[in-house]
């Protein structure tokens, strides 16, 4: 049954090898987008369960919100949303949810995808890297847009925790955004092809191939 795509697919991918490879990467990005939009409700649900929600999360400080109030990088205020801002409950729930979905995404990507053969650990050090600065990046920006689209479908528009759900999807395709953007280079850079080595028995018996036959000549 799928021997057909299959074979469409090889060659697709052998004549456009650069495009095959973005569509591969779209694909299973959304793949992990569909995780992460399960995995979070629950997570969420879990947190919210416990003291954690009433409990401030706010590091980083970095200049001023136009009402004057300190801008955190990472801001979650004591309180369920959108009369706060979800506390430690919230930012556990994103960070972990998150978290499952990126290690999935690694050797998804890089086996599928980018067919790396080089070393696992070194990529997973720059993918680690590359991580945490997206991430401090994702929830800097998160403070411009996460408290609005809250308090505009849970109360203007009055869905209540039917609007809860949907800004949860919203803001967790927004971060997924973010990071599709910007993986994509990256793992173009960390995921590499390089040759293997040749076994020296191998190797040595080449040699001697080609030796008997430049005597034999």
């Amino acid at each position: 049954m799928f021997k057909p795509i299959v074979r469409i697919w090889r060659s697709f991918e052998a004549k456009r090898p650069g495009t095959a490879q973005f569509l591969m990467f779209f694909l299973l990005s959304n793949g992990v987008t569909v995780l992460q939009l399960a995995l979070m409700p629950m997570f969420k649900a879990a947190f919210n369960q416990t003291s954690l929600v009433d409990t401030d999360f706010q590091i980083w400080p970095v200049g001023q919100n136009v009402d004057g109030s300190q801008y955190f990088i990472f801001d979650y205020p004591a309180g369920e949303l959108p009369e706060g801002g979800g506390g430690l409950a919230y930012f556990l729930a994103v960070q972990i949810t998150i978290a499952i979905a990126q290690v999935i995404n690694f050797f998804a990507q890089r086996s599928i995808t980018f067919k790396a053969n080089n070393s696992v650990w070194k990529a997973a050090f720059w993918y680690v890297i590359a991580y945490i600065l997206i991430t401090i990046g994702a929830a800097a920006a998160q403070g411009f847009y996460k408290a609005p689209i809250y308090e505009l479908l849970m109360d203007t528009w009055g869905l209540g925790t039917t609007g809860q759900t949907i800004a949860d999807v919203i803001t967790m395709i927004i971060n997924s955004a973010i990071a599709f953007w910007i993986f994509f280079p990256i793992f173009k850079i960390i995921f590499k092809q390089v040759p293997e080595e040749q076994p020296a028995d191998a190797a040595t018996a080449d040699d001697a191939g080609d030796t008997s036959d430049a005597l034999s000549r």
